[in-house]
């Protein structure tokens, strides 16, 4: 395994951003398996937080609970000062987080353009989304070279960025990720990496699932580690990254 660190994003945040979404006391259960165990985390403003951890640990569960995509106890969770208990997923994007789940789930017999718009449902057309769209498309070119493609003859890393496209169509404040970089070359990796920091530049707040350490803290500000559940590190993705531990466990170092 390569040591050479991803390129770390410069971000937006100033450390007084206000909490745009607070998680407290998040637990998830699959028959009598606790997948997640009194989960607790906050994303600022303009900030980038970040969860890593192995198969199994929990991440997958813990965005699905938050977005109420499955059944989850939680003692708080809010964003913008509104709480998500009881609202349905739609609702929930509507407020303003975007979703781009593990596995891309674009619409394989629906052209790129098609599934990009379907991102805008809850906008009328108007020169706004066409601004997102035109953004979307500088951000990743390939989008719109192949603008009327099914996007099932994409490749796995172009419909990657077809899904992180298509969140972004929402308008989304909050960029929630899980698993980015999945099964993808190096390469591409590299790219996707790329445009995720351009949108922290320019003061995107992004919560973001990850195996790949590398790429989490590149574009994070704070980092939680969970094992079986629960939390078992957390703080600045700087320090973690020099946490000898982490090193060794995700880093290979």
């Amino acid at each position: 395994m390569s040591t050479e660190p991803i390129t770390v994003a410069p971000s937006a945040a100033t450390g007084s951003d206000p909490a745009l979404l607070e998680v407290e006391g998040l637990n998830v259960s699959y028959g009598h398996v606790r997948a997640v165990r009194g989960v607790s985390f906050s994303v600022a403003e303009h900030s980038g937080m970040g969860i890593i951890g192995a198969n199994g640990a929990g991440k997958t569960s813990t965005l699905k609970a938050l977005l109420r995509l499955i059944p989850a106890q939680v003692e708080r969770v809010e964003f913008d000062g509104r709480s998500l208990v009881g609202r349905k997923p739609h609702r929930i994007v509507e407020l303003g987080i975007g979703y781009v789940p593990e596995g891309r789930h674009v619409f394989p017999g629906l052209s790129v353009r098609k599934n990009l718009l379907l991102g805008a449902y809850r906008h009328r057309w108007d020169d706004a989304v066409q601004g997102r769209l035109d953004r979307i498309h500088d951000l990743f070119p390939v989008l719109k070279q192949f603008d009327k493609r099914l996007a099932g003859a994409l490749s796995g890393g172009q419909q990657q960025m077809l899904a992180i496209g298509r969140a972004l169509m929402s308008d989304p404040r909050l960029l929630v990720l899980d698993e980015p970089s999945m099964g993808l070359a190096p390469v591409i990796v590299d790219e996707i990496v790329e445009a995720l920091g351009e949108l922290r530049r320019v003061g995107m707040s992004i919560l973001l699932v990850e195996q790949n350490a590398k790429v989490t803290f590149a574009l994070t500000d704070y980092c939680q580690v969970l094992s079986n559940g629960r939390q078992v590190k957390h703080g600045s993705s700087a320090e973690l990254r020099q946490d000898p531990e982490i090193r060794r466990i995700y880093l290979g170092i």
